[in-house]
C-alpha cells in the first residue's frame, strides 16, 4: 500500500504539472532546515530571512532536527511540517488511532499536529484503504429523524446492546453501548448475556465514574429500559432513573447504522492486530470513537465531555522519543523545547521594510523562496504568508484568501483596495 500511495501521489503531481508548496521533499525539507538555522543566528537578516522565520522554526533535540511552525509561547501546540518520506506513516498512524475513520476526522487529526498535510493527500490515502473502501460500499443512507434534545450531560443517556452469539469471545457474546446524548460520548463494555440484571451490574460502574442520567432509554424497548432500573435499585436504592420514551419508529434505522459503525471499527481493528479477541479491541475502539471528530457537534466526543483534546503519551515524533525511558530523560526533552534561540524580535520600522520588500522579492528569483508561482489551493490561510487571515480580502485571479499587506492593488480599480487586488504570487504571474 505505501509504494502504492507514493506512485499515485507522484502521478497525480505529475498531471497537476505543479509543485503544491504544501509539499516538501526530502531535500528541500533539509535545505529549508539549514536555511531557517542561519536565519535565526544572522544579524543583518534579508527580506527572505524574515519570510522563513515567520513561517519556519527548527526543533532540535538529540541532534535530530524538525522543521515546525513557529511556537508563539511555551503553552502552544507544536505543528510541525511533514516532508514526502513521513508522509505515509503519518497518515498510516492517524488512520489507525481513529479506526479508519473519513476525511474529515482524518483531517482534523492530522492538521492539529502538522501543517502541511493536504486534503488530497488524506483522500489519496484513503482510495487505497482496502477495509475503508469495503465499509463504504456498505453505507446505506437513512431517514433524517429528529433526536430528543438534551441541554446538559447526564440529562439523557441511551443504553444498546450489539449481538455478536455468531462470534462468540470466550463467554462474551454482546457489547453494551452507553451513550450521553448531549456529548455523544460513548462506554463499550463486553457482556456474557443480554439479561437486565447483568447490564445493571455494568452500568454501576459507569454511573459510579461519570455520574447517573436523569433518563435512560433504549431502542431494545421500553420494558428492557425499565427492567434496567428496577435492577439498578437493588444496588443503589436511592438512585432515582425514570425511562425514556420510545422514539420515532424509524430512529431505530439511525441505532442500527451508529452499532454497524461500531462493529465495522472492530473488525477491523481485529484484521490489523491480528487478534481474534473482541473483547480486548473493544476499549480501543471505545477511545477511537470518543477522540475521532463528529460532525455533528464540531468537535470530537472526548472535547465535548472533557473541554480538551485527547492526549495519548508523548506527543514527540517517534524519532524523538525512541531513547526516552525515564522522567529525567522527559526532563531534558521539556528543557530543549523551551530553551528559547536567538531570535531577536522584529521592530515596526523592520516589518514596514519587509512588507515593501515585498513587491521587489517577487520579481528576484534569487529572494523567491522555493513555491511555484502557480498559487496553492484556496485554505483558511493566506496564499502567501501562510498565516491565518480573516479572508476580508480575496485574490481576484485565483480567489484565495490575503492579507492586505500581501496584495497589490490593480491600477484600474476605483472601487476600493478590497474590491480588486492580486495577490503577490498572480501579480508575479502577469508580469512575467
Amino acid at each position: 500500500m505505501k509504494e502504492r500511495f507514493y506512485s499515485t501521489l507522484a502521478s497525480l503531481r505529475t498531471i497537476t504539472n505543479a509543485k503544491n508548496t504544501a509539499y516538501i521533499e526530502d531535500e528541500r525539507y533539509k535545505k529549508l532546515i539549514e536555511e531557517v538555522s542561519t536565519a535565526k543566528i544572522t544579524a543583518r537578516k534579508t527580506s527572505r530571512d524574515y519570510w522563513l522565520l515567520r513561517r519556519y522554526d527548527v526543533l532540535t533535540i538529540d541532534q535530530k532536527s524538525k522543521l515546525i511552525f513557529p511556537v508563539k509561547d511555551t503553552t502552544s501546540t507544536i505543528i510541525y511540517y511533514a516532508c514526502d518520506r513521513e508522509l505515509f506513516d503519518i497518515l498510516h498512524e492517524a488512520h489507525i488511532q481513529i479506526g479508519h475513520g473519513g476525511r474529515d476526522r482524518m483531517m482534523k487529526e492530522v492538521g492539529s499536529h502538522y501543517k502541511n498535510i493536504t486534503r488530497k493527500d488524506i483522500e489519496t490515502y484513503l482510495e487505497l484503504c482496502e477495509p475503508c473502501q469495503q465499509k463504504q460500499k456498505n453505507i446505506k443512507k437513512g431517514i433524517v429523524v429528529k433526536p430528543n434534545i438534551s441541554s446538559e450531560f447526564n440529562s439523557r443517556c441511551q443504553v444498546d446492546l450489539i449481538d455478536f452469539q455468531s462470534q462468540p469471545d470466550g463467554d462474551n457474546k454482546f457489547i453494551m453501548v452507553y451513550q450521553d446524548h448531549l456529548t455523544k460520548f460513548v462506554v463499550l463494555k463486553p457482556l456474557k448475556t443480554k439479561r437486565a440484571e447483568e447490564v445493571a451490574h455494568t452500568l454501576l460502574d459507569i454511573f459510579t465514574l461519570l455520574g447517573a442520567p436523569a433518563i435512560l432509554q433504549s431502542d431494545n424497548g421500553r420494558e428492557f429500559s425499565n427492567r434496567i432500573i428496577e435492577n439498578l435499585k437493588t444496588y443503589w436504592p436511592t438512585l432515582k432513573i425514570i425511562h425514556g420514551k420510545p422514539r420515532h419508529s424509524q430512529s431505530q434505522g439511525s441505532v442500527e447504522r451508529a452499532n454497524q459503525d461500531i462493529e465495522n471499527m472492530l473488525t477491523t481493528w481485529m484484521q490489523d492486530n491480528n487478534n481474534s479477541h473482541w473483547s480486548e479491541g473493544l476499549r480501543f475502539v471505545q477511545l477511537m470513537k470518543n477522540r475521532a471528530f463528529h460532525a455533528g457537534i464540531k468537535q470530537s466526543l472526548y472535547e465535548a465531555l472533557f473541554g480538551c483534546k485527547v492526549k495519548v503519551g508523548l506527543q514527540l515524533p517517534n524519532d524523538f522519543t525512541q531513547n526516552v525511558e525515564t522522567e529525567e530523560d522527559l526532563e531534558k526533552i521539556i528543557q530543549d523545547l523551551t530553551k528559547k534561540e536567538e531570535n531577536p524580535e522584529v521592530t515596526a520600522c523592520e516589518f514596514s521594510k519587509v512588507n515593501t520588500e515585498a513587491s521587489q522579492v517577487s520579481n528576484n528569483d534569487s529572494d523567491l523562496p522555493e513555491i511555484n508561482t502557480q498559487p496553492p489551493a484556496c485554505t483558511h490561510q493566506c496564499s502567501v504568508c501562510s498565516q491565518e487571515t480573516t479572508e476580508a480580502h480575496t485574490c481576484r485571479e485565483c480567489g484565495c484568501a490575503i492579507h492586505a499587506i500581501c496584495a497589490v492593488a490593480e491600477e484600474s480599480s476605483d472601487e476600493g483596495f478590497g474590491s480588486k487586488v492580486l495577490c503577490l504570487l498572480c501579480s508575479k504571474k502577469y508580469k512575467c
